[in-house]
């Protein structure tokens, strides 16, 4: 037995997944393809079992789930109402809060960095030229800043946002603790540091371990691209100059290479990183990679690396057990490294700016 797979059901806890848990119901496909699964992608699925979303999981000295129960206790609710607007007016911007939550968790943990807008600050660095999102946490602020002034963080709003968020679009609820406090310092350099889809499972792996995660979380925060796009830019070495001769990705399927190709002329276009449901939460991005569609180099990677294809393999097939773990990998993720000393940090009054007080 492969011994990735062993290794799986040793360290995976067997929990009871609740049978009233609802799925969102499959899109229209924006890719055709004719290839239909087959039991040939069965093969080396593993049962997968995850452990629960409270389980071994660090929250930190002083966060807490009732942390603001009594100096602001109707938060959530107007995240919640905030969200709702914004979502009705842009769908596409939960994707955009996702990639801007793991942004800023990746560089000094979960701190609001990465909202800090000065020069020469994660903000103002190329690889965070893409990212989006900002206007949405700046309302809620505004708004959480009428109710309950200088009470709640950047970096507490800013996670319990892309909860919502990832909910409102059809994936899981976990539920948030809170009294993480804002960073002071943000350093444009350090931006680069965050994998940009053109890294090696090695270094991915390594990555992930040095923010307190797995190779599990990995697999599954990988599986956000469920939803989301990607600017052609990020993809077009793949697409026209793979080898520096000019050729192709050989590991991109030739009907998906040949989309691609027609879609990203310019670096400037976008196009969707679930080829064939890219407005659901679903594991079609998994079972993408299992018919050479990954949109990124790092997406396609994940299933011909032998540490990840069988956890890859194995939640294409299990979405109830991909919709469970999401949530526990992302809990994982929002308390990365978090400030909550008394002199660690700052509840900032504008999430752009440092306190001036």
């Amino acid at each position: 037995m492969n011994p990735i797979v062993s290794l799986l059901f040793v360290l995976l806890v067997v929990v009871q997944l609740s049978p009233t848990l609802s799925y969102p119901a499959d899109d229209h496909h924006h890719y055709d393809d004719d290839n239909n699964e087959s039991p040939e992608h069965w093969k080396g699925a593993t049962p997968l079992t995850v452990p629960t979303i409270l389980e071994n999981l660090p929250f930190g000295d002083f966060l807490s789930f009732s942390h603001y129960h009594r100096s602001c206790p109707d938060l959530e609710g107007i995240i919640n109402r905030k969200l709702k607007q914004w979502l009705k007016q842009d769908y596409t911007i939960a994707a955009s809060l996702m990639r801007l939550h793991f942004h800023d968790c990746a560089i000094r943990g979960c701190d609001a960095s990465i909202l800090l807008n000065h020069e020469g600050s994660e903000r103002t660095a190329l690889a965070s030229k893409t990212l989006r999102g900002f206007e949405v946490i700046d309302d809620i602020k505004a708004e959480v800043e009428k109710k309950c002034p200088k009470t709640v963080s950047c970096a507490d709003i800013l996670t319990a946002a892309t909860r919502d968020a990832t909910v409102m679009v059809g994936g899981p609820y976990w539920m948030v603790p809170y009294g993480r406090k804002d960073g002071r310092v943000s350093i444009a350099k350090e931006a680069e540091w965050v994998p940009m889809g053109h890294e090696n499972i090695t270094a991915l792996v390594e990555f992930f371990q040095s923010q307190g995660l797995n190779v599990l979380d990995l697999v599954v925060l990988s599986g956000a691209h469920t939803i989301g796009r990607s600017s052609c830019a990020s993809i077009q070495n793949r697409l026209f100059n793979f080898d520096g001769y000019g050729n192709s990705d050989p590991s991109i399927d030739e009907k998906y290479l040949n989309f691609l190709k027609r879609k990203c002329r310019w670096g400037s276009d976008y196009v969707d990183l679930d080829a064939t449901t890219p407005k659901t939460f679903d594991t079609a991005y998994y079972s993408n990679l299992q018919r050479k569609m990954g949109l990124l180099k790092t997406d396609q990677l994940l299933y011909s690396d032998t540490r990840t294809s069988p956890l890859v393999t194995a939640l294409a097939h299990q979405p109830a057990v991909f919709y469970h773990q999401f949530g526990v990998s992302m809990a994982k993720l929002g308390n990365v490294q978090v400030l909550t000393g008394q002199d660690e940090g700052d509840i900032r009054t504008n999430c752009n700016f440092v306190n001036s007080y």
